[in-house]
């Protein structure tokens, strides 16, 4: 006999004999197994018919609602540590869920598996993903090992500082801004701090490093003739 129809078979027993022994409460509804976590008893009647979680997902018997299957961060199992065997791929372990990028050093990257169907997510800049409670932390938080750093720089060689996000002037903020060294209508801003864009004032304005703005050429010292000799006056 095929061995997986053997696992199939043996796994169908144990699971009956599993609802051969749990007693029911005298309430309907739906009841967790003592150490499977993504496995439950339906109640009805005194008799209990065993089910399994999508896999991926937990039973959380606080839910009020039928269906009482959740992502496992949203779950505290307690004992209840085993779990079905996993029918998923390289890129969803697991059929449903949230996961990491399988490239370890990949940190921003992560997945979100619907039966096996898959989005690739990326965190906001400066973030990685912790599969701890499913979102995008700040990397001290998430405490991953082996991220790769990859230094951020754009095709003119410019890089976001290193270090706390601030602007010129030492003033802590979200996305520091950063002149162009020799454009006076370009600027840069660090997403996060960490990654770099390259923007641009509209044509006949210029930007101000004092004020973080876009702003009359006069009010810019060294900006004044911008125009005046620049190739966009003839546009």
């Amino acid at each position: 006999m095929n061995k997986f129809i053997v696992l199939a078979v043996t796994a169908l027993i144990a699971s009956g004999a599993s609802a051969q022994n749990f007693k029911c409460p005298p309430k309907d509804g739906q009841y967790e197994d003592s150490v499977q976590c993504d496995k439950f008893y339906e109640c009805s009647d005194g008799h209990a018919v065993t089910k399994l979680c999508p896999d991926g997902l937990v039973f959380d018997p606080t839910i009020r609602k039928i269906n009482k299957c959740d992502q496992p961060f949203n779950v505290d199992c307690g004992d209840r540590t085993e779990l079905q065997p996993p029918k998923g791929s390289a890129i969803c372990p697991r059929r449903n869920g949230f996961f990491a990028h399988p490239d370890a050093a990949v940190c921003n990257i992560f997945y979100n598996c619907i039966e096996g169907d898959y989005t690739e997510i990326t965190c906001t800049a400066g973030l990685h993903f912790d599969e701890y409670t499913g979102t995008c932390v700040w990397p001290d938080t998430a405490q991953r090992q082996g991220c790769t750093d990859k230094t951020k720089e754009l095709k003119d060689g410019f890089t976001c500082p290193k270090g706390p996000a601030v602007d010129p002037t030492g003033q802590s903020v979200a996305h520091p801004k950063f002149p162009h060294p020799t454009d006076c209508q370009r600027f840069y801003v660090c997403l996060n701090g960490v990654e770099p864009r390259d923007l641009g004032c509209q044509v006949g304005e210029v930007y101000n490093d004092e004020t973080q703005r876009c702003d009359a050429p006069e009010n810019v010292p060294g900006c004044e003739d911008w125009y005046a000799t620049s190739d966009e006056k003839k546009n």
